[in-house]
This record gives C-alpha cells, structure tokens and sequence, in this order.
C-alpha cells in the first residue's frame, strides 16, 4: 500500500471519530435486541440500552459517562408505566440482579410493564465501573484493631482514588445519590416515557426516595423493601441489639440448640471478654498459597465479623460461630478474617455515594450514645464515618437527608429479623406518604427473603403494581434453621 494511502485511510478514520465524538451528547440512547441469559442458563428476548449522562451536573463542561440497562417488554396489551429495578449496596447491579434468584420476580412484573434492570452510575455494565482493584493486605499475626483496619483501608483508598480521579480523570464528586436520581429522571426523559415506577432494595430505597424528593411528578408509584431513608445510612447500635435480643429468644426456643445456648448474648459476652483479655491465636490453610499461616483472633474480629453479616443470611450461623469459639474452637473465625484480610476493598462509587449521604447530627450522637451500651458497639457501620476522611465527598446536606413527604402510592415491606434495614426504618418515613402501605414479614432477614421467603409477598406486590388494594399486610418466612454446633466448617 503507498504511503498515500495510508495517510488517506488515516485522515478518514481521524474524521470518522471526531464525527463519532461530535455526536456524543448528554441524553443519547441506543438499543439493541439482546438475549438475555440468567444464571440457570435460561434465555429470555431482551433490549440492552446505553443512555449518555453527564458526570457532574453542577459542571457544564462534565465527561460524559454510560449507563447501561436491560428492558424486559411487557406481555400486557396495555402496560403500565415501566418498573425500573434499582439494586442496593450501594455498588449493586440491576443487571446481575436479574440473573439470579429474583429472575421470575423479573418475568412476573412483566405482565404488568416493561421491566428494566439497571445499573446505576459507576456499576456493572455501566461505564465507567468504578471497581478499585486494591486489596487489604491486613497483617495476620498481630491483633487487629478498628485503627489498624482503618488506617489500612484509607491506604488503599488513597490508592483507588488515585487511579481514578488522577490516571482515569473520573469525576469522583458526580457520585452522589443526588446525582443518580437525575439518571433517572433523564432515562424516563430518553425513552420518552411520562411516568416510571420504581422497584428498589436496600440502597435502591436511599435512591428512590431521593427521587422521589426530586421528581416528584415523574414516579407512578414505588416498591421498597428493606428500608434504608434519607438519614439511614449509617445504623443504629439500639437497632442492632435489639436483633440480637430477638434472635436470642429464638436460639432458646429452638429445639435443636436452645437446651445448649440458653443465653445466647451472655456467651457472646462471655466470649468477648475472654477475648478481649487473652486474643487467640490460630494455625489454618490459606486456601490461595496451600501454605499454614498464623490468625489472631480477638474480640475486633469476632465483632466485625458479626456486625458485618448481621440480619442477613449468614444470621442462621451465628450461634454456632459463637458456641465453637466458648469451647476454644476459633478455626471459623480465623477462616474468615484470613478472607477478610486478603479481600477487595469494593467500589469507589459505593464509598462516594455512602459518604456524600452521610448523617444529621441528631444521628451521629445517637450513634455515639447507643454504641457505649450494646455487644457489637458501632461496628456494624465500620469502617464509616472513618474512611470518609479519605474519600472527601461533598456532604449532600441535612436538606437530602430531611423527612419527606409524598403522595406517590408506595409499598414498603420490612422483614422482623432485618437488622440493617429494620421495621422501625419503614415505620419513621411511611408517616409521611399518605397513599403507603407496610407488608411486614415476620422472620424475614435482609435481601431475598424480603422478596422470596414467602408467595405471599409476590402476590401483594403484583396487587400493588395492578392499583389494587393490597390484601395482605403481614406474612411469614419460613423458620430460621441454624447451623449445627458440631461442625467447625466454614460457613461465612
């Protein structure tokens, strides 16, 4: 080929792109058909949609960034206003979401709507996500203490942020819930829909309510489960006793381990102290290296450990978690605090946006107060506030984090044994929406449960998104089922 030509083909590929970039603008969308493929193999027709946004909208000369989603089209003759799921974490993705065990919740709204699983900024398939890549390297062979873990995260935070804010040149103060709001209000904008419903969970609540202050006139209506409000971002100490006051009576009355854990917060105290005087020190595999490494093990790590998994799942675990390690058997938290210390240190999104939402005072000395008399302190929100030393996100503000009040039909539902997300949680924003209703699920922890633990549920929320009345307001789980005592096996 001649040299002339080369600069042709040259010149003409400069153009094409400077054309390609010329056409980049705020609020550009495509879609393309796309096979969606869930987790079990199961494929369903599908669209993938891209929608164009700025980074930051307080500035006018912003990156743009990409956010992705995936569109279920209704069977409906006449659909309503589509639902768009909106993940927790914050850092999940809508996307993954629906390849797993909420998949035929996915295909059942369909009857109602489009659905749309989406990715908030910063997450899954959006672009950029915003996934740090440094680990904790935490030394294993000393105690480990909330300064140590701290003073080691910030390092590795420093680490993520300069990736991104200095190598990658990303807008880190755009990662707000303010922000993601307006993502969605330029969706609704894009696909020239009037109206969308909201399908949150977790930080997905944080999220609609957030939207819902915003763009009020823009939501038709919203399901919340697992209620986290705009001052809810950090928990409540009383909170989280007082779930372990409640699984207390249920490990007594349980007839498998009751007559062996009669009290079961007077031996998690017990072993505190004990480990508090005296840490432990353990001899395990490190599953990676297949070499023997040396654990400690002392009352921070088997308060983090619970405070980190507390309501959820992992709950079903705890009273043999806590029973092996008052018989001397620390194998199990050695486990996971060596997996712990080798982990990922999560999202830059995920701390932007926790951070920006922050807390009101009035919170912050309730915390204080409330950590001086309770098992696991204030650990149940490590490493925040903390860690946002670090990250330095713009504070959104008592105003974001203000009651709110609305008369958009919103359906909360709360789970009795959901400590991060607590019933009282629901219970303090659903005085303000004069067209809420509470589906309360006795013996339901955070996550799937709040969703799948019980048929009912599926049924009031179909009701919900029909306009109908919803028939049932409280239902149950199934029994919790702990872990026996016997085994040291992992189970975290």
């Amino acid at each position: 080929m001649s040299i002339s030509k080369c600069v042709l083909i040259v010149v003409i590929l400069l153009c094409n792109a400077s054309i390609s970039l010329a056409q980049q603008k705020a609020g550009s969308l495509k879609l393309k058909p796309y096979s969606f493929e869930n987790s079990k193999g199961e494929k369903t027709a599908a669209e993938f949609g891209t929608l164009l946004v700025p980074e930051n909208r307080n500035n006018p000369q912003s990156n743009l960034i990409e956010l992705a989603f995936v569109r279920f089209k209704s069977t409906a003759k006449n659909p309503g206003p589509p639902i768009v799921y909106l993940a927790g974490g914050p850092g999940g993705s809508g996307i993954g979401a629906a390849t797993g065990s909420r998949f035929p919740l996915f295909m059942a709204f369909r009857e109602i709507a489009d659905v749309i699983a989406f990715d908030q900024r910063g997450t899954g398939h959006s672009k950029p996500n915003l996934a740090c890549y440094e680990r904790f390297s935490l030394p294993l062979d000393v105690p480990p203490s909330r300064e140590i873990a701290l003073k080691e995260l910030r390092a590795n935070a420093k680490e993520c942020i300069t990736y991104w804010r200095d190598i990658q040149r990303v807008d880190l103060t755009g990662y707000n819930t303010n922000e993601s709001a307006d993502d969605l209000e330029d969706l609704r904008k894009a696909l020239g829909l009037p109206k969308i419903s909201l399908w949150g969970i977790s930080y997905g609540t944080h999220l609609t309510f957030a939207a819902l202050r915003r763009h009020p006139q823009s939501i038709s209506r919203a399901i919340l489960a697992g209620i986290e409000g705009p001052d809810h971002t950090y928990k409540l100490p009383g909170n989280i006793q007082q779930h372990l006051e409640d699984l207390a009576a249920l490990i007594k009355a349980d007839a498998q381990i009751g007559k062996d854990i009669p009290d079961f917060l007077g031996l998690m105290k017990q072993v505190f102290d004990q480990l508090d005087a005296q840490p432990q020190t353990v001899e395990i595999i490190d599953p990676r290296t297949k070499q023997k490494v040396r654990v400690v093990v002392n009352k921070f790590v088997m308060q983090y450990i619970i405070g980190n998994n507390i309501g959820t799942t992992v709950t079903a675990n705890f009273p043999a978690f806590v029973y092996r390690a008052s018989k001397g058997d620390f194998t199990n938290p050695a486990q996971v605090w060596l997996n712990i210390s080798r982990q990922g240190i999560g999202s830059a999104m995920s701390y932007m946006m926790d951070c920006a939402s922050g807390q009101t005072a009035a919170r912050r000395e309730q915390i204080g107060r409330e950590a001086k008399g309770t098992l696991l302190e204030d650990l149940s929100n490590f490493p925040f506030p903390g860690v946002c030393e670090e990250w330095n996100a713009p504070d959104l503000g008592d105003e974001f984090r203000s009651p709110l009040k609305s008369n958009v039909p919103v359906l909360f539902i709360s789970g009795t044994l959901d400590a991060r997300t607590p019933v009282s949680n629901a219970e303090e924003y659903l005085k303000g929406f004069t067209n809420g209703t509470h589906l309360i699920i006795d013996g339901a922890v955070h996550s799937d449960p709040l969703f799948l633990s019980s048929p009912k549920i599926k049924d009031g929320m179909m009701e919900f998104l029909r306009g109908q009345k919803v028939t049932v307001t409280r239902t149950a789980a199934p029994p919790m089922k702990f872990a026996p005592l016997v085994s040291s096996q992992s189970e975290h």
